[in-house]
């Protein structure tokens, strides 16, 4: 099984490999799909794209100011049947949401934050 080092590194990422899962059955805009990850920005989502889009497993159509990704199956040679079986799978699902959860950055979603309550200033000694 030879795979090229480029698509392997792509696929390394949790995250590359849901959006890449995300878009192999049908074209979805760069919004649809960090709309789909509301706790990554869409900036991370755009460079996970590019990433993508660089190893040649996602093609981009650009109509007027948005841009629509699928993905190219026939890129990932002998991994497509991997990785078609893992998403397949009910377990994949809750491996990924437990990555997800796992390489989170920020606030977790649910927890109120404790709002900062501004100090009173010291107030001075006099004689």
């Amino acid at each position: 099984m030879t795979v090229a080092p480029a698509v392997l590194a792509a696929v390394a990422s949790p995250r590359r490999r849901e959006i890449l899962r995300m878009v192999w059955r049908e074209e979805k805009s760069a919004g649809a799909i960090a709309d789909a990850m509301p706790d990554v920005t869409f900036g991370a989502v755009s460079l996970h794209l590019r990433a993508l889009a660089d190893a040649g497993l996602v093609v981009a159509r650009v109509q007027h100011r948005h841009r629509f990704y699928r993905a190219k199956p026939e890129a990932l040679g002998p991994m497509r049947q991997v990785l078609e079986r893992m998403w397949s799978d009910a377990l994949w699902r809750l491996k990924v949401a437990a990555e997800f959860e796992q390489t989170r950055r920020g606030p977790r979603p649910g927890r109120a934050r404790r709002a900062r309550t501004k100090t009173a200033p010291r107030r001075r000694r006099t004689r």
